[in-house]
C-alpha cells in the first residue's frame, strides 16, 4: 500500500517516491481553457495550494540541470487523467521557462529578517536557473548581474525588480515567453500586519508584483495562490484585471481540497471504508462554489492514523497548521452581539452577513463584518446558502465541520483561562467559602455573561468553566473528576491536609429554568449517595461542605450543605 504524503508538497518528490496522490491534474486542462494572464486562486492553508503550484511547475517547465542537460519530466504524469486529455493540452509539456517562488519563508518576527529570507527565496531561483549563463544570448552585462543576484549583491532596488529581470533573461534564451507561479503571497503580509510592519512589507511586496505581473511582455501568464483576496488597489496595484479566484467561484472548485468521491476512493483503497460517517463529521462541510470539499490535510492524517491503528480517534490536524490568531482576535474583541452570534454557531446555528470579497489586514478589525468574511475565506466558517439583495451578496454561514468546532472550543477556553487570572474574584471566594449561596449565583452567572458557552458542551462545559475559576484560589488545591467513594465527584477543593477542609461540588445541567432547583438538589443526593467524602476521610479530612450546582444557559443554582 502506498505512503501517504505528509507534509510533502513537491510534486516531483511525491511521484518518484511512490506516494498516494490524489489525481489533481485536471487543474490544468481548466487553466489552459480559461486561464488569464494573471489568475489568483485564494483557498484555506492546507488546501493543496503548494502542491498544486509545484504541479503546474513540473507540467509546463523545459528544466535543465545546472550543466544546461535537459530533465525530462513527463513520466511524473504516467496515469494521470491530463495525459487523456488530448494533444490539446500534452502539446504544453516541458515546453516554458517557468519562474517558482514561494513567499512563505517570509513569516520571521521583523522586517529586516522577512527582507532577507525574500531575497534569499530569489536568489535561489536565479541559481535554479544559472544554466542560462552558458547561452550566449546573454550579454555580459546581463550575466553579470545575473552573477550577483544569484550572490545576492546589488541594491534594494534590484531586488524589488528581480522577477522582470530573470524573466527578460529566459525570454532572451528560451525564446518564449515565461510562466511565473507565485505561492503563499498573503503569508509576509499576514505576519507582517500581527508583528507591526505591514507597510514596509506591502511595499515590497507590492513592487515585487508591479515589476512581474504589470505590462511584462515577457510573461505568458502568472498563477498566485494565497488564502485571502487582499484588496487589488493595496496589492495588485495597476495589473490588467488579474482573475481573483475566491471559494465562492464555481470554476477550479474541485481542484483543492478532496471531493466526497476521492474521500469515498482513498478510504476504499486503505481498507477503511466504514469511516466513511466519521470522516464526513469532522472533516466534510466546506463548499467552493457548489461543489463540497473536505479538509484535505486533515483527510490524509486521519487516514495514516486510522491505518497504523483501527481504533485511532479523530483529531484536529488543521488546528496545529496555523496560528489561528484571527479567532482569538474575534474573541478578544467580541461585543455582547458577537458573542450571541458565536454561541449560536458552536451551538449549530447560522448567522447572515454580507459578503466582502476585498479585504486588507489594516482593515479586518474596523467592523464586525470583515472579521466574520476574514473567518469565511481562510476556512473557519463555511457558506451554507446565499441571496442577493440590491447590490449586496449575503452568506448564510456555519461552522464547517466538529474539527473547527473544536479548534473555537479550545482558542476560547484558553482565552477565557487567560483573561480571568485578570479578573477579582475575591467575592466569589468569600461566598463559596462562607456558604453564602445567593451571592455565589450572582458572581458565577456575572461571570458567565462575560464568556462564551457552548451549550452542546453541557455539563463538560461548566465544568471546565467552574475549574478555571476555583484553581486560582490560594491556600487550596483543586481536583478534578477524583475517583471518591462509589464514582467520580466532578471538582473537590482541598485545604492542606493539616487543615482538614474540603468542599465536593457537585454539577448538574437543567433543561429548562424551572428544573434549576431540582437538578442542584439532585447534585446535593449524588454526593451523599456515592459517598465522595469516604475517601478524603480517610486521608485525615474532617470538615466537609457540599455544593450542588445547577445550570441553565448562563445562570445557576447553588444548594448547599455540611
Amino acid at each position: 500500500m502506498r505512503p501517504l504524503p505528509i507534509g510533502i508538497d513537491d510534486f516531483k518528490k511525491l511521484r518518484e517516491n511512490n506516494f498516494c496522490y490524489v489525481d489533481k491534474s485536471l487543474f490544468i486542462q481548466e487553466l489552459l481553457d480559461n486561464r488569464s494572464e494573471v489568475s489568483v486562486f485564494m483557498r484555506p492553508r492546507r488546501f493543496g495550494k503548494t502542491l498544486g503550484l509545484s504541479m503546474l511547475k513540473y507540467y509546463f517547465e523545459k528544466e535543465f540541470d545546472p550543466d544546461g542537460n535537459e530533465i525530462d519530466n513527463k513520466k511524473l504524469f504516467d496515469g494521470l487523467n491530463i495525459l487523456d486529455t488530448g494533444e490539446k493540452y500534452t502539446k504544453y509539456m516541458g515546453q516554458y521557462p517557468v519562474i517558482s517562488l514561494s513567499l512563505k519563508c517570509a513569516k520571521q518576527p521583523d522586517f529586516q529578517t522577512a527582507y532577507e529570507c525574500l531575497v534569499d527565496e530569489i536568489a535561489q531561483e536565479f541559481d535554479r536557473h544559472s544554466y542560462i549563463l552558458l547561452n550566449s544570448n546573454l550579454n555580459s552585462s546581463e550575466k553579470n548581474q545575473f552573477r550577483e543576484m544569484i550572490e545576492k549583491k546589488g541594491p534594494d532596488s534590484a531586488w524589488a525588480k528581480a522577477l522582470n529581470f530573470l524573466s527578460r533573461c529566459l525570454k532572451k534564451v528560451y525564446r518564449k515567453n515565461v510562466i511565473i507561479l507565485l505561492d503563499e503571497y498573503d503569508v509576509p503580509l499576514e505576519n507582517a500586519y500581527f508583528l507591526g510592519f505591514y507597510g514596509q512589507m506591502s511595499d515590497f511586496i507590492r513592487s515585487l508584483f508591479e515589476s512581474a505581473l504589470k505590462s511584462n511582455l515577457n510573461l505568458e501568464f502568472a498563477v498566485i495562490t494565497g488564502c485571502l483576496r487582499i484588496t487589488k488597489e493595496s496589492i495588485f496595484t495597476g495589473l490588467n484585471n488579474p482573475e481573483m479566484i475566491t471559494i465562492l467561484n464555481t470554476n477550479y472548485a474541485e481542484h483543492f481540497g478532496f471531493t466526497e468521491k476521492e474521500v469515498a476512493d482513498l478510504l476504499s483503497v486503505y481498507g477503511i471504508e466504514e469511516k466513511c460517517k466519521e470522516v464526513r463529521e469532522w472533516y466534510d462541510g466546506y463548499l467552493f462554489g457548489k461543489t463540497e470539499v473536505y479538509n484535505p490535510w486533515s483527510v490524509i492524517n486521519y487516514v495514516k492514523a486510522v491505518s497504523a491503528d483501527h481504533d485511532a480517534f479523530p483529531r484536529p490536524y488543521w488546528a496545529n497548521t496555523s496560528s489561528n490568531s484571527i479567532v482569538r482576535e474575534l474573541v478578544e474583541h467580541a461585543d455582547n452581539s458577537v458573542k450571541q452570534e458565536m454561541e449560536s454557531l458552536i451551538d449549530g446555528g447560522t448567522i447572515e452577513k454580507p459578503v466582502h470579497e476585498d479585504i486588507t489586514y489594516g482593515e479586518v478589525y474596523k467592523s464586525e463584518d470583515n472579521l466574520w468574511n476574514f473567518l469565511f475565506f481562510t476556512g473557519y466558517l463555511k457558506k451554507q446558502s446565499e441571496r442577493f439583495d440590491g447590490e449586496t451578496i449575503y452568506l448564510t454561514l456555519g461552522i464547517p465541520n466538529t474539527e473547527i468546532k473544536m479548534i473555537y472550543r479550545n482558542t476560547i477556553l484558553d482565552w477565557f483561562n487567560q483573561s480571568i487570572r485578570k479578573k477579582d474574584f475575591s467575592q466569589m471566594y468569600h461566598a463559596l467559602l462562607h456558604r453564602e449561596t445567593e451571592i455565589l449565583e450572582r458572581e458565577l452567572s456575572k461571570s458567565l455573561m462575560e464568556t462564551i458557552s457552548f451549550y452542546d458542551y453541557r455539563e463538560d462545559y461548566y465544568h471546565g468553566f467552574l475549574a478555571g475559576l476555583l484553581k486560582m484560589l490560594d491556600g487550596y488545591i483543586l481536583k478534578s473528576n477524583r475517583e471518591n467513594g462509589l464514582g467520580r465527584s466532578d471538582l473537590l477543593l482541598l485545604s492542606a491536609p493539616y487543615d482538614g477542609t474540603a468542599f465536593i461540588i457537585e454539577l448538574k445541567v437543567a433543561d429548562t429554568f424551572a428544573q434549576l432547583d431540582s437538578s442542584a438538589r439532585e447534585a446535593l443526593e449524588q454526593i451523599k449517595r456515592k459517598q465522595y467524602d469516604a475517601e478524603l476521610k480517610l486521608e485525615g479530612f474532617h470538615t466537609f461542605t457540599y455544593y450542588g450546582i445547577a445550570f441553565f444557559k448562563k445562570l445557576c443554582r447553588v444548594l448547599t450543605e455540611s
